[in-house]
């Protein structure tokens, strides 16, 4: 199986440009902007361009949106953590192939006084239930990305449509949501890795973590040269076997450990991280 992944040097990209006018030697990546943030892509790129002397271009945004960017045929392999939405392309043939790179697992982050008191809450529902009936302020992503997917996931089996001014739909990413958050005393879900590689400076702390509805997988898609025939489908597929290799993999595995006191990423084999 053949898969692809992520570049992090945030080299500028016009959204509509395509393929067609990157070098010989080179790939499009459209990434999540969580992988990003963690830094893990300035570790990962270098290695893979001084092995193979192939540069790879970043695009990084939601999940959602670097979807479309390859339904467009405007990047060659995508990095992205939106199970249900990864299957749909899959299945809409747009992808040559996926396959599973890492993970990690959202959490709950907000004031450490906790003012909706949810830190004892038994499931990551009933903490947002909670927050809701308070009207504590909650700030979402509101941006199709696979973070604002698993929220709206959450929502959903608390069975609340989250409403009024304590909701703020922010539209940014991931680290500007975690700013947002600390300069209001609000809640937001986040990706563990960029919550630690943020949260110098922030006056957060992890709430509610452990739920095991939010393990969060992050997945390599090779975009499909039968859908676009101008897509580089054989250089993609050398990336995705670099992040796939097992030196690759233990790299991703021990990232931030010195930084951060902890991982930010799990390898693909790794077992799930409890509270």
């Amino acid at each position: 199986m053949r898969s692809a992944y992520l570049p992090l040097m945030m080299l500028t990209l016009v959204a509509g440009t395509g393929c067609s006018s990157t070098s010989a030697k080179s790939i499009t990546l459209a990434t999540t902007t969580s992988v990003q943030d963690t830094g893990l892509l300035d570790e990962l790129i270098p290695a893979f361009r001084e092995r193979t002397g192939i540069e790879v271009r970043v695009v990084a945004v939601g999940s959602g949106q670097a979807l479309e960017i390859g339904r467009r045929g405007d990047a060659d392999v995508l990095l992205t953590h939106d199970p249900a939405a990864e299957e749909r392309f899959m299945a809409e043939g747009f992808a040559e192939s996926r396959a599973a790179v890492m993970s990690n697992d959202f959490v709950l982050v907000g004031p450490p006084d906790d003012p909706a008191r949810i830190k004892a809450c038994p499931t990551v529902a009933e903490a947002f239930r909670k927050v809701a009936a308070d009207r504590v302020p909650f700030v979402s992503r509101g941006d199709q990305s696979g973070t604002h997917q698993k929220e709206l996931a959450v929502w959903k089996a608390t069975g609340v449509e989250p409403a009024g001014d304590w909701y703020i739909r922010s539209g940014q990413g991931m680290g500007a949501v975690l700013r947002m958050a600390d300069e209001k005393r609000a809640y937001a879900l986040a990706d563990r890795g960029t919550f630690l590689a943020q949260r110098k400076g922030l006056h957060l702390a992890v709430i509610h973590a452990g739920d095991p509805s939010l393990e969060n997988r992050y997945t390599v898609l090779v975009v499909s040269p039968a859908k676009h025939p101008h897509t580089k489908s054989g250089l993609a597929g050398r990336f995705a076997a670099f992040l796939l290799a097992e030196d690759t993999q233990r790299l991703i595995g021990e990232f931030g450990r010195d930084r951060f006191g902890e991982p930010l990423f799990r390898p693909k084999a790794a077992p799930g991280r409890g509270k």
